[in-house]
């Protein structure tokens, strides 16, 4: 490979000098970035030269971009997300900055809003302040520098965390008593993208009520391109030290504070399950940060332990993820996995988390733990083992291996549309709230969902019950039965009504109706459409299929009861959505 001719063939081909608009500096960045995956030494150098060229490009676009986002912005189940530089830049994240400070500005009179707000006035919310932080993206700090000037101009006090991970942030909120917090993050999509989180003052998801007011403030505001909030362009990019009004947060402190503080309510001493591993020889911990923010704090969360029994992987800033993209997945574990297993230690426990440190998936080297199962371990572990009394939260796309031990366990179960803010109504009364998709909190905790409070619940289960993993998952299989979900998900080119309308197709698989699973045919017992539709089968396996709330995809959930039907029940989402005519 001619290292300088193929990077100009790249460039060539994607780049156009001197006009962002045109140019699609990320189809480069990711052609180069799979090149240097593959690359010797002295050429990979050439490569990331390359890399590093385009993303001072990059930077140019995000400081000077001012035309109307590519994607318009609308918050979703976990804010808004889009594409670096076309959508989020220094002058979107204003507008959507001045957007939110609309929201308090006009709340005078509307009693639902400040309940959900958690504030009564705009001066209530200057005085108390937002957290600001961001992940491991491309030029997060100067974005999260163009929030904090909009803020600062209207008088609102900062606290100023830096590179963290989303619960650490939600623990500043509650610790801190601010008003709101921004976290500059897209969770764990792909590396052209970046994202804008908003939490209100009880530090979780913000409400509709919010969102959808801040969604039409943005458009208002982006289109006019001025605001009363909005400070002049030149200074979204005023220096840390000239904002007043500014104070440095530590929010993994915070969240050590809120962990202890609590601790009488969910049953986890924090510093004993730290120094329960750091004596227990017997015990070897892989984190796997994928690049992501919890690669800055994950040591200080083990109080600095200085032991070959704590393997740090992928701890080193890389904005590209090396290319992939960075979810706590199967083929992401794959490291941890292969670590372990040349480990001597008896107990193993592996861990993966995203950019934003709101999700993580488990191992023990054998076995692989999706939240699906770990959900259902940390519920009976907190009502089983720490005593614990209350309901078990989690998503209806979730499995039903939760259902079945809260059944057992005459306890109730609280299952609403995907979205960690639909667990709002039972945060001070669930025992642990959780989702597919990898994210948990327990009672006590911030309601955001955190890779950190998982982590240390896995430990304790492992130090407690001398036990891996798996062999204490096989244990609740074997009371409580046997479940094996699975996902997927297709890019659609609909959105909106018109996807809405597309999937109200799929009303004729309605109770009664028969479906062919393989070489099956299975009949529907029940039909639920809170989230989307979910299809229950007369034993219990079950369909679902809903538009994603933060991307241009449809997403399908499935559980089997055996593990070889797993792959049937997704090759039927995908018969579904043929049928319908929204994929091929």
């Amino acid at each position: 490979m001619n290292s300088l001719s193929t990077v100009s063939e790249i460039t060539a081909r994607h780049i156009l000098t001197e006009n962002h608009a045109a140019s699609d500096y990320f189809a480069a960045i990711r052609e180069l970035v799979t090149l240097r995956s593959q690359a010797t030494a002295d050429k990979k150098e050439v490569l990331q030269a390359a890399i590093d060229r385009i993303y001072g490009l990059l930077h140019e676009e995000i400081l000077t971009n001012r035309a109307a986002p590519v994607t318009p912005v609308t918050f979703g189940t976990s804010g808004w997300r889009g594409i670096l530089g076309k959508d989020l830049n220094i002058f979107s994240v204003a507008c959507v900055t001045a957007a939110i400070l609309t929201v308090y500005r006009d709340m005078a009179g509307d009693p639902a809003l400040s309940e959900a707000l958690g504030v009564s006035n705009f001066d209530e919310m200057r005085q108390r302040g937002c957290v600001i932080g961001f992940d491991n993206r491309f030029d997060g700090a100067t974005l999260a520098l163009a929030a904090a000037n909009v803020l600062a101009e209207a008088g609102v006090k900062i606290y100023y965390a830096g590179e963290a991970t989303t619960g650490t942030l939600s623990a500043s909120v509650l610790e801190r008593n601010a008003a709101f917090s921004i976290n500059l993050t897209p969770s764990h999509n792909p590396l052209e993208y970046s994202g804008f989180k908003y939490n209100a003052a009880d530090a979780g998801p913000a409400a509709p009520v919010i969102t959808d007011r801040i969604t039409k403030n943005a458009a208002a505001i982006i289109a006019e391109g001025a605001s009363p909030l909005l400070p002049n362009f030149a200074r979204l990019q005023r220096p840390l030290t000239e904002i007043a009004d500014l104070e440095p947060e530590n929010a993994l402190a915070s969240w050590q504070s809120l962990v202890r503080k609590n601790v009488n309510r969910h049953g986890l001493d924090y510093d004993s399950i730290i120094m329960d591993f750091a004596t227990n020889p017997d015990l070897v911990v892989v984190i796997d940060c994928v690049h992501g923010a919890a690669r800055t704090n994950i040591l200080d969360f083990f109080k600095g332990l200085d032991t070959d029994r704590l393997i740090i992987l992928r701890g080193d800033p890389d904005v590209t993820f090396g290319g992939i993209a960075p979810e706590p997945s199967s083929a992401n574990m794959a490291q941890a996995i292969k670590t372990l297993r040349q480990r001597p230690e008896p107990f193993k426990l592996g861990a993966i988390i995203d950019p934003d440190g709101d999700r993580i998936r488990f191992t023990d080297g054998a076995t692989e733990i999706s939240m699906n199962q770990f959900g259902a371990m940390a519920y009976h572990f907190l009502h089983e083992i720490k005593k614990k009394k209350g309901m078990v939260a989690k998503t209806v796309a979730s499995s039903n291996l939760a259902n079945a031990v809260a059944s057992a366990l005459q306890e109730e179960i609280f299952e609403p549309r995907v979205g960690f803010k639909e667990f709002k109504p039972v945060l001070d009364q669930a025992l642990v709230c959780f989702e597919e998709s990898d994210g948990i909190t327990v009672i006590g905790h911030t309601p955001e969902k955190d890779a950190y409070i998982g982590l240390l619940l896995a430990m304790d289960m492992v130090l407690t019950l001398n036990k891996n993993l798996g062999d204490y998952l096989e244990a609740i299989e074997n009371s409580f039965g046997t479940y094996f979900p699975g996902r997927g998900g297709v890019e659609v080119s609909l959105k909106g009504e018109e996807l809405l309308a597309a999937l109200a197709g799929l009303e004729k698989y309605d109770v009664g109706a028969e479906v062919r699973v393989g070489n099956a045919v299975k009949r529907i017992r029940e039909v639920i459409t809170i989230d989307g539709r979910k299809m229950i089968f007369e034993d219990n396996s079950w369909v679902m299929i809903r538009p994603s709330g933060t991307e241009p995809k449809v997403r399908f959930y499935v559980e089997a009861r055996s593990g070889n039907e797993t792959e049937l029940l997704l090759q039927t989402a995908q018969s579904m959505l043929a049928e319908i005519g929204l994929v091929a």
